[in-house]
């Protein structure tokens, strides 16, 4: 009955006086079982589900399938942050008032084309940019000294000149030799606009993951009662579902996947 009772509040998103009466126990049961069941989830889960590569070969695979799936060679990951509402907390003032006008903590992750979390940090304050949360993340810190392990550059398909492999980001990143993001720029060539929407369209798929996150676990959608510890423990369970679905069940997973012919012209999903 506790499994039944987190992962209806995850699914869901019913309040603790719901599922009381649902489940026909008290309120205080109800906030203990979901607190350390979730805590349980990600601590159990976490490291084993939610697994960023840290050697060239692992890094090369996943820029394989970008390339293969998105038709961006070279990147090997798309990165991005999404706010999760949450109550107005007393003594806070506006550490946690975002940008959009309601008050939230932010899930910064990095996504791999099949939209699977290779990484993840939640908790960041809703005041905060995903730029300044990124900067503060144990992933910059690996990426400047290279010890997340990304490939040698290699040349990109019909060229000769080595380039370096990237992460995608979007107009909130810094532009660095290991993230790539759209050229800002409103006079572009042809080129360049062909650059812009390849890159875009595999960027968007940390968007997709987010959304995909957001409608299978419905917690994430309405604005979370907990305290920022309980959501933030909530919202690391919630990811590490979504990853043990998409890694158990492949076959039911993108049943509809447009895709492209050697012309690049869109060739639409069964």
């Amino acid at each position: 009955m506790k499994l039944a009772i987190i992962l209806r509040h995850l699914a869901t998103g019913d309040s603790y006086a719901t599922l009381q009466y649902d489940f026909r126990v008290a309120r205080t049961t109800v906030v203990l079982v979901v607190r350390a069941g979730c805590d349980a989830l990600a601590m159990e889960l976490k490291h084993d589900l939610i697994d960023c590569p840290v050697d060239s070969d692992a890094w090369e695979r996943v820029a394989e399938e970008f390339k293969s799936r998105w038709n961006v060679p070279h990147a090997c990951g798309a990165l991005d942050g999404k706010h999760v509402a949450i109550k107005k907390l007393p003594q806070t003032g506006t550490m946690y008032h975002n940008y959009k006008g309601f008050f939230s903590i932010v899930l910064m992750a990095l996504v791999d084309e099949n939209y699977k979390f290779m990484w993840i940090d939640v908790g960041g304050l809703g005041s905060q940019s995903d730029a300044q949360i990124y900067n503060q993340s144990e992933l910059k810190e690996c990426l400047e000294d290279g010890s997340i392990g990304l490939p040698p550059p290699s040349p990109l398909p019909n060229d000769d000149q080595d380039f370096l492999y990237f992460l995608l980001g979007d107009d909130a990143f810094g532009l660095r030799s290991f993230l790539m993001k759209p050229l800002s720029d409103r006079t572009l060539t042809r080129e360049e606009l062909i650059a812009n929407y390849r890159i875009s369209r595999a960027r968007c798929v940390v968007e997709n993951a987010f959304g995909i996150l957001a409608h299978r676990w419905r917690v994430l959608l309405a604005t979370m009662q907990q305290m920022p510890l309980t959501a933030q423990v909530i919202i690391e369970s919630c990811v590490c579902l979504h990853n043990f679905i998409r890694i158990r069940n492949p076959a039911i997973q993108n049943i509809q996947l447009d895709n492209e012919d050697g012309a690049h012209n869109l060739v639409p999903g069964l």
